[in-house]
């Protein structure tokens, strides 16, 4: 399954989680319940959006740290989400 980066602007928090392309997040209540974290004093309802480029594949440990992981080699398809730049 495809991992996808979310922001929260109510706490300025990105999440990664893993789900299907075809399901939507749409709020800070639905993204914690996907990354098993909690929702340490954000609004359930608060919306959040998700980040372009986003989608990938990450190692567990990273879910719902809110950091995003680095590229191991970035190429020519690294759309530089990650920060990395020539």
């Amino acid at each position: 399954m495809p991992t996808y980066d979310y922001h929260c602007h109510a706490n300025g928090r990105v999440v990664e989680v893993r789900h299907r392309m075809s399901e939507q997040v749409g709020t800070w209540g639905e993204l914690c319940a996907l990354a098993g974290i909690a929702l340490d004093g954000t609004a359930a309802d608060a919306p959040v959006e998700r980040r372009p480029g986003g989608a990938g594949v990450v190692r567990n440990e990273h879910l719902g740290s809110g950091v995003a992981p680095a590229c191991g080699s970035p190429g020519p398809a690294c759309s530089g989400a990650c920060g990395y730049r020539a």
